[in-house]
Formats: C-alpha cells, sequence, structure tokens
C-alpha cells in the first residue's frame, strides 16, 4: 500500500512538517509504503500552465510519486483563512488523473488560537474539483498539541490516528476492489 504524504508549509520551522512526519511514521507502523513530499523542501516553480515547467525535477518528482500512490495524506498550515498558497500550487501540478478513485485524508496544524478548519474546508474542496476521496475524517492539531519533542499531547494523538487508520482501512478496501 503507497501512500503519498504531502506536508504543505513553506516554512523553515514548520509545525505542519512535524505533524506529516509523525503521519509518516503511524502510517509506516500500520503496513504503508510511504514517500513523502516537502513542498518546503522540494520547491516547485508557480504553476502556469506553460510549456516546459512539468520538466522541472521537483515537478517530476511530485508527479512520480503521486502516479505511484494509491492514497493521499495531505496536511497544510492555515493562512488567511485558506490552506498554504505552496500546498495549492502543488496540486496544481497535479490534477484529477493522480487523485482519480484515491482516498484523500486530510489535516491541519494550525496556529493556535486561530483555527485550522477553515484551510481543511479549503483542501477538501480543491480534492473534491480533481477527483480525489476525500475522507469524512479530519483533524486540526494547535501548538499546544505538541510536545517540545514533536509529539502529541494523548487527546490529539488519538484523535490523529484515527485519521491515519481511517485512511490505512479505506486504502486496503479500495486496492482489495480493484482486483477483483
Amino acid at each position: 500500500m503507497q501512500i503519498l504524504v504531502i506536508s504543505g508549509s513553506a516554512r523553515v520551522e514548520s509545525n505542519t512538517r512535524k505533524v506529516a512526519n509523525l503521519g509518516s511514521k503511524y502510517l509506516t507502523e500500520l503496513g504503508a509504503d510511504v514517500t513523502f513530499f516537502d513542498v518546503g523542501h522540494d520547491i516547485l516553480p508557480l504553476y502556469s500552465g506553460a510549456e516546459g515547467e512539468e520538466l522541472h525535477p521537483n515537478v517530476q518528482k511530485l508527479r512520480d510519486y503521486a502516479s505511484q500512490a494509491e492514497a493521499f495524506f495531505i496536511l497544510t498550515p492555515e493562512y488567511h483563512s485558506a490552506m498554504s498558497g505552496a500546498l495549492k500550487n502543488a496540486l496544481d501540478f497535479l490534477g484529477s488523473s493522480y487523485f482519480r478513485q484515491k482516498p484523500v485524508s486530510i489535516a491541519a496544524a494550525g496556529g493556535g488560537g486561530k483555527g485550522g478548519i477553515n484551510a481543511l474546508n479549503n483542501v477538501r474542496t480543491v480534492i473534491r474539483g480533481i477527483l480525489g476521496l476525500g475522507l469524512p475524517q479530519q483533524v486540526v492539531i494547535d501548538p499546544a498539541d505538541l510536545t517540545g519533542n514533536g509529539q502529541l499531547i494523548e487527546a490529539a494523538d488519538k484523535r490523529f490516528r484515527g485519521v491515519v487508520e481511517e485512511l490505512v482501512t479505506f486504502t486496503k478496501a479500495i486496492s482489495a476492489s480493484k482486483v477483483l
């Protein structure tokens, strides 16, 4: 089971990246083969639809990972009541041919008191637009949910693991149905 985790924050010190790394760890523990794309490290050009931009090495890397993925776990910060521009840019390079009939789980790393639910609603709208199967559970992780060593406090960890487990369950079920 191949799952692509996309960390959607371009910030150097990113809680989104910390939470995405934790998600990758949990998915691996549940038997997933995880690939990781980080918009803060794998910098993409600004999507314009211009001929040749798909030749950029990081665009090729993203598309290669996405074409191999059976499912996606997308994490974003919330900027001005929406997903990060860097994440939206990455999704623009993909589109429906990469997401069709594939489960997608989402999570946000909130900024503390500012929420993250608007970003998740924004991501959910885009996932629906590119024909991904947006799964029902989602989670917002606030800074207060993270310990000093990058782990989650117990209540947040339980919610987060629920999202991860749902992704694995749906991915297995959809993969099994394609074999039939």
